[in-house]
């Protein structure tokens, strides 16, 4: 069975951090590119960073740049997004998803556009709160 899991979530005070993984079970993370996305209530699904299918690429989304850092270790099939400095308004359901490189044409494309992704995982819950 092909899926992606998140972990790492929980409650933090702002200016905490937390570490989220993704891992993949069923399929080698090797050959997709990878996006973490974030949907607060009433807001619609955004992308906070992707990485390249080789690493060699990552993108941010404005508000979290200087913040968050996504990392992949392709040999235990997880990618990581470290959050730290957290603000109550990074306060979300986040989840990973990985799109095929092959949908770029390249191994060092990634996008924060939640369309087309391949696989997502269920989401883990944030709460930045004191």
């Amino acid at each position: 069975q092909l899926q992606l899991v998140e972990s790492g979530g929980g409650l933090v005070q702002p200016g905490g951090s937390l570490r989220l993984s993704c891992a993949a079970s069923g399929f080698t993370l090797d050959d997709y590119a990878i996006g973490w996305f974030r949907q607060a209530p009433g807001k619609e699904r955004e992308g906070v960073s992707c990485i390249s299918s080789r690493g060699g690429r990552t993108s941010y989304v404005d508000s979290v740049k200087g913040r968050f850092t996504i990392s992949r270790d392709n040999a235990k099939n997880t990618v990581y997004l470290q959050m730290n400095s957290l603000k109550p308004e990074d306060t979300a359901v986040y989840y990973c998803a990985a799109v095929w490189y092959g949908r770029y044409g390249n191994r060092w494309s990634c996008g924060l556009s939640p369309g087309g992704m391949d696989y997502w995982g269920k989401g883990t819950l944030v709460t930045v709160s004191s």
